[in-house]
């Protein structure tokens, strides 16, 4: 990193509603040739390094754009699950069949679900959402992955796993409807290169959830707490079948509210990663 510039890859649309996608350097884009970012990920992470240190050209200042989320074509969002100690702990505490998640924590292979394609995904500024059938819902502040057709990571993002507790709580067969549904899942606006984050092991993952004039809930974690290797999880994604057009894959959270805590419409979530960036979205 040269000095204090801080670099994000974008998608984003232009005035006349078209899309492009771009490096974000101190409020200023600089286009890139590639529109979309499933191309970005079909390039190597030496290939992609290059292209981001290439002289600047066509520059757009970011106040000018819409941010769009930083997904596209057949990427798919997935997620790993039980990969902090609290997480297993509250499985367990949420669960009827508590053992599934204490046996899961340790085992040889993880847990890794699907959780969205692009077009279902949210991002900064947008709203997440609570399903109408959930009487308990919680967001789940993660690091993502953006991995690259080569199983190579390539970057970072905030995500926000919103899951209904309630609803995985009744069954573990449950999981697809505790955490795939309109709203559910939500991204940072921008990818963090691999390369300006120094140490993904000692990331500060921090979450506010605001309701009205006050803070309904505030906790904080480090990446240290990982229970995982990232690198495993990379591999056990791919382990079987290919991602042609790259993947983003969520690395679980270390954060879950009591059994007390439900999100409801008003409220707003602030997840903040250290290097990484930023996300903060309304609840509907």
């Amino acid at each position: 990193m040269e000095g204090t510039r801080v670099m994000h890859i974008v998608r984003f649309a232009d005035s006349d509603a078209t899309v492009h996608c771009g490096l974000l350097v101190d409020g200023v884009i600089r286009v890139l040739e590639q529109d979309r970012i499933a191309d970005l990920l079909a390039l190597s992470l030496a290939e992609l390094r290059v292209l981001a240190e290439e002289p600047a050209a066509t520059p757009v200042a970011a106040a000018d754009v819409t941010l769009l989320p930083p997904l596209d074509g057949r990427m798919e969002v997935w997620a790993a699950g039980v990969t902090y100690h609290r997480s297993r702990e509250a499985r367990m505490e949420e669960s009827a069949e508590r053992s599934v998640y204490e046996k899961v924590y340790d085992a040889p292979r993880p847990e890794l679900f699907f959780k969205a394609v692009p077009w279902r995904v949210v991002t900064d500024g947008d709203a997440v959402r609570v399903r109408p059938d959930s009487s308990l819902t919680v967001p789940e502040p993660e690091l993502g992955l953006v991995v690259n057709a080569h199983a190579e990571i390539v970057g970072y993002l905030v995500v926000d796993d919103v899951s209904s507790r309630s609803i995985e709580g009744e069954n573990p067969l449950y999981l697809p409807q505790a955490k795939v549904y309109e709203g559910s899942c939500a991204v940072s606006a921008g990818i963090r290169p691999v390369w300006e984050v120094p140490d993904v092991k000692a990331l500060e993952i921090a979450m506010t959830i605001t309701r009205g004039d006050e803070i309904a809930f505030k906790a904080a974690i480090s990446t240290a707490s990982l229970h995982r290797p990232v690198s495993e999880l990379v591999s056990c994604l791919f382990d079987g079948q290919p991602y042609p057009e790259g993947a983003v894959l969520a690395t679980g959270t270390g954060i879950v509210p009591g059994m007390d805590f439900t999100l409801t419409p008003g409220d707003v979530v602030d997840i903040d990663i250290a290097g990484v960036g930023r996300l903060v979205t309304p609840v509907r």
